[in-house]
């Protein structure tokens, strides 16, 4: 965990140590909580070490696996457009709360002769407030479901820390309890409602991983 962290996140996280995630019997409920995700309302203050290493490497995360799906797949790259367009974040990024219709693209391999481009099947996220204003992002369902806080940055781009999900557990993991479950990204508007999470340099399988988000009609 970073030494850098404030000791008001040190503290709720010592408040969250008895809050591992639990196994349920049925699916994931549609409306989970976000427990014990950062209190601060700076990132800066918040970030592990891990994470802060990986957020700096966004530009050549991107680089790297942009290159490496186009050897493949260079078809649904250009296809991509500004969803796949490292440059394409537009000013004022904050998306209001709601539920979204969203996917996953997985660009770039850290395996030899692994898979360079993936995109998934839709699924659904929200987009939620918190109290003093800030929002949180939560997947809803999947196997493999993120969720935590989104904080200010600049006027083009937001910063997402969080944990992931997995299975049927009803709880997440506290940010900072375990480096392998932590998520790092940048959330970036990149047209009329629509917007996408970046996740620069994932622990496993890829280089870089994209969320795209758009509101979901009922």
């Amino acid at each position: 965990m970073s030494g850098t962290m404030s000791a008001a996140f040190l503290a709720a996280l010592l408040l969250c140590a008895g809050q591992p995630p639990e196994a349920a019997s049925s699916a994931p409920q549609l409306t989970p909580d976000v427990p014990c995700q950062p209190p601060s309302a700076n990132w800066h203050r918040a970030i592990t070490e891990d994470d802060a290493a990986r957020l700096r490497q966004i530009r050549s995360a991107w680089v790297e696996a942009l290159a490496q799906a186009r050897g493949d797949h260079a078809a649904e790259v250009a296809a991509g457009g500004a969803l796949l367009d490292p440059d394409s974040a537009l000013l004022g990024p904050a998306p209001p709360p709601g539920e979204y219709d969203c996917r996953t693209i997985k660009l770039g391999t850290q395996a030899t002769g692994g898979l360079t481009y993936v995109d998934y099947p839709r699924f659904r996220c929200r987009i939620a407030a918190r109290s003093g204003g800030s929002l949180s992002f939560v997947r809803l369902n999947g196997s493999q479901r993120p969720i935590g806080r989104l904080f200010p940055d600049t006027t083009r781009r937001m910063v997402f820390l969080g944990t992931v999900q997995l299975g049927d557990e009803q709880r997440a993991y506290r940010y900072g309890a375990d480096t392998d479950r932590d998520e790092v990204a940048v959330l970036e508007r990149i047209g009329e409602s629509r917007w996408r999470l970046v996740f620069p340099r994932p622990h496993f399988e890829s280089r870089l991983d994209i969320i795209e988000l758009v509101p979901r009609v009922n």
